[in-house]
């Protein structure tokens, strides 16, 4: 395997927490597959989208509405990813000259001149818990099975470090629940992931008020003045 793939290995494995892993995912992965746009994605237990990062597709938001409208549920490549939890192209799962004949191409990747995809499983307790997608747009190859392989080997390292740091995750809450409650360690954890108050209150189904009052209290039991020092304090439990 490429040293440079190696690399981006050691990348994601020194990442401390999760927002931070996403980010060096999305630095790193793109010049390792020869791919123009790819993404990764995390769910929740319902399977609804917790985190989404995209490079390179114009109107990224509007293009997440059109695939969950019409593309998800039709999606050949990701309900593989589903039901094997490895990783996938449009070639592997539909006869030949099937891509552009499906529903996800007509109703979405047309569009945005997707004309190859590949999707690979983040997994964690024996369930889905997320994916990363790559497009190659206009006239370039299809993908191959060095492509599979080398996504294969990112995706373990994905699923590898996701856990990890979902171990520290619960050092966090062990030593900081005798302080706070769980709707706190909730938000703080949110807020050491680099959510902004009013994303923390999406994501909770709470109101953007209720973020702030409750960070303020955070702040006075764990004796910080703002967000930088309050995520730095937590991670020294760590040490």
């Amino acid at each position: 395997m490429a040293n440079s793939l190696h690399e981006l290995f050691q990348a994601l494995a020194s990442a401390r927490d999760q927002r931070e892993l996403r980010l060096r995912f999305m630095d790193r992965v793109g010049e390792h597959f020869s791919v123009q746009r790819w993404g990764i994605y995390l769910f929740n237990e319902r399977s609804r989208y917790v985190a989404i990062d995209i490079h390179g597709v114009p109107n990224a938001d509007t293009f997440v509405e059109l695939y969950e409208k019409v593309g998800r549920t039709v999606d050949p490549v990701l309900r593989y990813v589903v039901e094997h939890h490895a990783p996938a192209h449009e070639e592997m799962v539909l006869p030949p000259g099937g891509w552009k004949q499906c529903e996800l191409y007509q109703n979405c990747c047309a569009y945005y001149d997707h004309e190859h995809i590949m999707t690979g499983p983040i997994v964690g307790g024996g369930s889905l818990v997320g994916a990363v997608y790559f497009a190659r747009v206009g006239e370039t190859p299809a993908f191959h099975h060095q492509d599979i392989a080398n996504l294969s080997a990112v995706c373990t390292h994905l699923s590898a470090c996701l856990a990890t740091l979902g171990i520290q995750q619960i050092k966090i809450n062990s030593s900081v629940n005798n302080h706070l409650t769980a709707r706190e360690i909730q938000i703080a954890e949110l807020v050491a992931q680099g959510l902004t108050n009013a994303k923390i209150g999406a994501t909770l189904w709470i109101t953007e008020n209720s973020v702030k009052q409750a960070l303020k209290r955070i702040f006075r039991k764990l004796e910080v003045t703002n967000r930088a020092e309050m995520v730095a304090h937590i991670r020294d439990l760590l040490d």
